[in-house]
């Protein structure tokens, strides 16, 4: 493979990673807890979009377990977006693990 065709690859893979960036940030993704009574909204850029309660995990005044459900709903919803990330980007690198990618 000759320079020109490196660089044109290169130029390639950069437009497809800006591309990539462009995609996360309007994704979102959803985790929940509790079968559902705590939902989170995250961007594909792991970033906390909203967290929904329940009202009736609300009236139950457990507050400890209600802070535990929020916990784990937006753990789950960044799992996701982590994932998603992870999709997008080896589509574009091919499975190369590049620095600072990722």
């Amino acid at each position: 493979m000759g320079m020109g065709n490196l660089a044109k690859l290169a130029k390639q893979m950069q437009a497809d990673m800006k591309r990539v960036q462009n995609e996360l940030a309007a994704a979102t993704v959803e985790g929940s807890a509790g079968g559902g009574a705590v939902r989170a909204v995250v961007t594909g850029k792991q970033e906390v979009v909203s967290v929904t309660i329940d009202s009736e995990a609300v009236e139950a005044g457990d507050l400890e377990i209600l802070q535990d459900l929020v916990v784990a709903a937006l753990n789950d919803a960044l799992r996701e977006s982590r994932e998603l990330a992870e999709r997008k980007l080896t589509a574009v690198t091919g499975g190369l693990r590049l620095p600072g990618v990722g």
